[in-house]
């Protein structure tokens, strides 16, 4: 495992922000089972059970809010991170309607004062990761690119397109391309990723939490709204992209240092009603009733990606089908509902040798 990525991580110092949520925690896992030295600083897991919590994973977690200028400055000084993957947000659509205040200090000024930190301790590589949701979104077939209008028609949406224009204003300003190693010593890149699916995520108002939750309870799943359509991956899918992003930034390649989408290929974008479905195949128990909320706030109905320039310029490109994420997923869930099991360790080292049966790039020496 360690030799992944081209061994860059063994010992490397590694700050993760958000490390108790879903993405961070599964990160936080392969990076340590890299040789990772890794720091996180996060809130308290945000919800129980907690994937961080049945992890037990042997790494610093500091508890800390990413809008504590002064705590972030002393983690910064006494760790002195070679690389930062900043995940810590308010993630949720919802809640967002609920809490915008809340929402934007968190995913914009906590971003800010992350950004600070790393410019006054010349953090080698910061790795920023937004949202799918950050593009100005029309609706349309085709796949939005890196270089599409940003938006955000509800305040987490909008709040991840503040933080992409935040990201592009220090890249241009002091962390400048044309400058490193002259001014500075920071390559800094943002990443975009579609929705993702994995063990252990329990937080509300996501579609496979809810229905794994509703099938441990034997109860139905409530569907909002079945023709939403999304590009569903599994965690891993978008993780190998922030770490093979994080690999080169750290190797000094300065034509990194932009923004990228990490998502599946168009025909693994189905359907909320195909999403459960599927998964309905790998687990029986799961039953559901379509119950339209008319005072449910808005949210999109059709977002893709494209990831060209991943593919093309990174050389990097999803391992599991999205038929593949599912089974995953919900046998995941069921092993842990059914037989007390974590199924984490299995899932990284079954993707890891199929990307290896791929030669992936990020597998070679």
């Amino acid at each position: 495992m360690q030799s992944l990525f081209n061994g860059i991580y063994k010992n490397k110092t590694v700050l993760i922000t958000g490390h108790t949520g879903f993405k961070g925690s599964w990160l936080a896992f392969w990076l340590k089972k890299m040789g990772a030295n890794v720091i996180g600083y996060s809130l308290e897991a945000p919800t129980k059970p907690s994937h961080f919590e049945l992890l037990d994973l042997k790494i610093t977690s500091i508890i800390g809010d990413i809008r504590d200028l002064n705590h972030l400055d002393s983690v910064f000084s006494t760790y002195q991170p070679d690389i930062i993957f900043h995940l810590a947000a308010q993630p949720l659509v919802r809640a967002s309607y609920d809490d915008p205040i809340l929402t934007y200090e968190t995913n914009v000024i906590g971003t800010l004062k992350v950004f600070e930190t790393c410019r006054k301790y010349n953090t080698k590589a910061i790795v920023n990761i937004t949202s799918d949701k950050a593009y100005e979104n029309q609706e349309w077939i085709w796949g939005y690119r890196e270089n599409d209008p940003l938006g955000g028609y509800d305040p987490y949406s909008s709040s991840k397109g503040c933080a992409e224009l935040l990201t592009n204003s220090y890249r241009n300003s002091y962390f400048n391309t044309k400058d490193y190693k002259k001014t500075h010593h920071t390559l800094l890149a943002s990443c975009r990723a579609g929705n993702v699916i994995g063990g252990g995520d329990w937080a509300q108002d996501r579609l496979m939490s809810d229905i794994m939750i509703s099938a441990a309870q034997n109860k139905k799943v409530y569907i909002r709204n079945p023709v939403a359509t999304r590009p569903w991956q599994h965690v891993l899918e978008p993780l190998s992209g922030y770490l093979l992003l994080g690999q080169k930034l750290l190797e000094e390649n300065v034509c990194f240092s932009s923004a990228w989408n990490f998502g599946p290929s168009d025909e693994d974008s189905i359907s909320v009603e195909e999403a459960v479905k599927i998964s309905k195949r790998y687990w029986d128990k799961i039953d559901y009733e379509i119950k339209p909320d008319k005072n449910s706030p808005h949210e999109a109905n059709l977002l893709r990606l494209d990831c060209s320039k991943a593919h093309i310029k990174l050389k990097w490109k999803s391992i599991w089908s999205g038929d593949r994420a599912f089974e995953k997923t919900v046998k995941w869930y069921r092993d842990f509902y059914e037989n007390g099991q974590i199924d984490t360790e299995d899932n990284l080292n079954k993707y890891v040798d199929d990307a290896r049966n791929e030669n992936i790039v990020w597998t070679q020496r």
